[in-house]
Formats: structure tokens, C-alpha cells, sequence
């Protein structure tokens, strides 16, 4: 969803204001540059509403974390206690099961730095789509003024509106400064062989993990 409006937002702001003042003219009246002011009102409503999920996503990310490392101490608890009752295989399955755990934690942590890089860059849509409409709203003020003039009689031939040209390079600053890129860095592995070569090695690296954590605890028994 994140993606869609962001495209949207880079529809918006990379359309040239001018182009909307010329149409104004041609058609003799303000209602294009109404509903282009429309649109980008919708536009940061939904902006708005995807950041608000963001968040919760984040939070709820957090809430999740906080009970995994809770389980996680707890985890170490219940492999010494099996230990010391001599059933170190309850001990091995409760530490391989705290290594999963913390795999899962890495996990939420890395989805809680993207969720906050995203709701940054829609705080920064947000702020340059406000400048477009801002922009806008200046082009046809202008407009209308202008408008005004040529029917009491002045010779400004719409001048007003044709100077807010120059302060479109504001909202173009703040698009490039708002969107993120589009493209995907990815990487998976196509090669079913390699794939299962790869989950033997994490394998590997959990057992070694267990193992060197096991030993860790008997020593700690032993010494008390």
C-alpha cells in the first residue's frame, strides 16, 4: 500500500504547476486548479492514514519484542533448572528453542528501523505535498485577481498568474527530498540445491550455538 501512495505522491508533485495555470486560462476558469487542490487534499489524507498504520505496525513490533526477550531469560532459567534435575535434553530443546526466539527478535528489530524510515518519508510527503497545495492555492489566488483585473478593465493579461511560475522549484526540492526510491535490493536464492545447502548451514551454526550455551550452563551448575 505504502508504495502505491508514494507513487501517487510523486504523480503529484512532479506535474508542472504551470501547466495547471495555462489550463486555467485556456479553459477561461478555475474549476481544473480546484480539483488539482481537491486531489492533493485526499492524497495527504491517505499519506497521513498510511503513517498512522506504519505506526501501529511499529508499535505492535515492539510489544512483541519486549515479550520475546522476556521469554528468552526465562528460556535460560528453564535450562538450568532442567540441568540440575539431569535432563540435559530438556535442556538442549529449551535453549534451541531461546536461539529461535532471538532469531525472531532480530527480526522485529529490523521491521521497527524500516517501519521508522517509512513513516519518516511520509512525514516528508506529507510536508511537500502541504507546499504543492500551498503553491497551488498562490496560482489561483492570482488567477482570480488577475481575472478580476480583466474585467474591470486592467491589461494584466493574467501576469499575476504566469510569476507564481517561479516558485515551483520549491515543491520539486521537496518531492526529490520526500520519495523513496522504487527499486528492490532483495536477493534470494533461485537454486533449490544452494537453498538447502544454506538451511543446513544456519542449522549448523544453531546446533553450535545450543551446544556452546549447554556447556556454558554445566559449568555454571558445577561452580555453584
Amino acid at each position: 500500500m505504502s508504495e502505491s501512495i508514494f507513487l501517487r505522491v510523486r504523480r503529484l508533485l512532479s506535474a508542472q504547476l504551470q501547466d495547471s495555470v495555462n489550463a486555467m486560462e485556456r479553459a477561461d476558469s478555475d474549476g481544473t486548479m480546484r480539483e488539482a487542490i481537491r486531489e492533493v487534499d485526499r492524497t495527504i489524507d491517505e499519506v497521513r492514514a498510511s503513517q498512522e498504520q506504519t505506526m501501529t505496525r511499529r508499535l505492535q513490533a515492539s510489544r512483541y519484542k519486549t515479550m520475546i526477550t522476556a521469554k528468552v531469560d526465562e528460556l535460560t532459567e528453564k535450562a538450568r533448572f532442567a540441568l540440575q534435575q539431569g535432563r540435559e535434553d530438556l535442556a538442549e530443546g529449551a535453549l534451541s528453542l531461546q536461539v529461535d526466539f532471538e532469531k525472531e527478535a532480530q527480526q522485529l528489530e529490523q521491521l521497527q528501523m524500516l517501519a521508522r524510515d517509512e513513516e519518516t518519508k511520509l512525514d516528508k510527503s506529507i510536508t511537500a505535498l502541504r507546499t504543492r497545495k500551498r503553491q497551488m492555492e498562490e496560482a489561483l489566488a492570482a488567477y482570480t485577481a488577475a481575472r478580476l483585473e480583466a474585467s474591470m478593465g486592467g491589461d494584466s493579461d493574467f501576469k499575476q498568474g504566469r510569476d507564481v511560475e517561479n516558485k515551483v522549484n520549491r515543491g520539486e526540492a521537496a518531492f526529490d527530498r520526500a520519495t523513496p526510491g522504487a527499486g528492490s535490493s532483495g536477493v534470494s536464492i533461485s537454486d533449490p540445491k544452494a537453498s538447502d545447502e544454506v538451511a543446513e548451514i544456519e542449522n549448523m551454526q544453531k546446533s553450535a550455538v545450543v551446544a556452546l550455551r549447554l556447556a556454558a550452563l554445566k559449568r555454571s551448575n558445577q561452580a555453584a
